[in-house]
C-alpha cells in the first residue's frame, strides 16, 4: 500500500505534463469509479444481507465527495506546481491533523504533546518553504494545496468514523469514487471539451490507469483491510515511510535534489508527528 501510494506521486508528476490537473483528477476518480463498481455489485449479489443505506446514504457521497474528489483534486493541484518531496513531507502531516480535529470534536483530548508536537512540524514546513525559494522546485501555492489535501482526507477520516461502523471499504470507496465522479462530472465534461485527449500519448494514459487502479482501488481496500488485523496508529505509522520512498523515486526518475533544507524540514516535519502521536 505504501509503495502504491509513494509511487504515485512519480506516475502523476509524468501524466500533469499532458493532462492539466483538474482534468487529471476527474479522469482518474472516474476510471477508479468504473472499475470498482462491478467489483462493488458483485459482491453485492454475493451477500444475503441487505445494504442498508437510510439516514446514510448523504453522508456517504458528502465524506465521499471530500476524501476523494476535494482530496485528490486539490493534490494535483498542488503537485503541478511543488515537488514530490514537499508534497510527501506535508501529506506526512495528516495523522497530526487527525488527531487535532478529534480533540476539536470530543473523541480525544488534546495534550501538550500534540501542541508541541504541531510547533514542531510548522517549523519543518518553514525550512521546507527555505528549500522552495533556493530551488525554485516548488512553490507556496502548491504547498498550501497539498496541505488541502491533508486537511480533506484527515475530515473525511474524522468525519467518517461513524459512518465505517456500518459499512465495509469495498462499500465506502464505491460511493466515493463513483459519487466523486458523478459530482464533478460537468467539469470533467466541461475540461475535456476544451482540451485535445487526442494528443495525449500512451504513456499519460497508463499513468491515468495506474493512478485509478493501484493508489485509489487497491490501497484504499488494503487500507480497511489492514484496518482489521493492526491497530490503527500502527497503520498510520508506516505511512512515515511515504516521504523516504517517494523522494527516493523522484530523484532518479524525476531529477529532484536532495538539499539540507528538504533534509531538515523532512526530519522536523515528521518528528512533529511523531511527538504528536507520543502519549502524554
Amino acid at each position: 500500500m505504501i509503495f502504491l501510494w509513494s509511487s504515485n506521486f512519480v506516475v502523476a508528476k509524468y501524466a500533469l505534463r499532458e493532462i492539466p490537473p483538474l482534468l487529471l483528477g476527474a479522469l482518474r476518480f472516474t476510471a477508479a469509479g468504473l472499475v470498482i463498481l462491478p467489483w462493488f455489485v458483485w459482491k453485492r449479489m454475493q451477500s444475503s444481507e441487505p445494504l442498508k443505506l437510510k439516514g446514510e446514504l448523504l453522508k456517504l457521497i458528502l465524506l465521499g465527495i471530500c476524501g476523494v474528489g476535494a482530496n485528490q483534486t486539490t493534490f494535483l493541484l498542488g503537485l503541478e506546481r511543488t515537488s514530490v518531496a514537499h508534497a510527501a513531507l506535508i501529506l506526512a502531516l495528516t495523522p497530526m491533523l487527525v488527531l487535532f480535529l478529534s480533540s476539536w470534536v470530543g473523541h480525544e483530548r488534546l495534550t501538550r504533546n500534540k501542541i508541541v508536537g504541531l510547533c514542531i512540524a510548522i517549523s519543518g514546513i518553514a525550512a521546507l518553504q527555505l528549500r522552495s525559494f533556493l530551488t525554485g522546485h516548488a512553490s507556496p501555492l502548491g504547498d498550501f494545496f497539498i496541505f488541502l489535501a491533508s486537511a480533506t482526507f484527515a475530515l473525511f477520516t474524522v468525519g467518517g468514523k461513524s459512518v465505517r461502523q456500518h459499512f465495509d471499504g469495498l462499500t465506502i470507496n464505491t460511493f466515493a469514487y463513483v459519487g466523486s465522479g458523478i459530482a464533478l462530472s460537468p467539469i470533467t465534461m466541461w475540461a475535456a471539451w476544451e482540451f485535445p485527449l487526442a494528443s495525449v500519448s500512451a504513456t499519460s494514459w497508463l499513468s491515468v490507469l495506474y493512478m485509478a487502479v493501484f493508489p485509489s482501488v487497491v490501497s484504499y481496500m488494503i487500507y480497511y483491510h489492514a484496518l482489521h488485523y493492526m491497530a490503527p496508529s500502527r497503520v498510520a505509522s508506516l505511512g512515515y515511510l511515504q516521504p523516504i520512498l517517494a523522494t527516493m523515486f523522484a530523484v532518479p526518475l524525476l531529477g529532484e535534489k536532495i538539499t539540507w533544507p528538504l533534509v531538515s524540514g523532512g526530519c522536523l516535519v515528521l518528528l512533529g508527528v511523531f511527538w504528536a502521536e507520543r502519549r502524554a
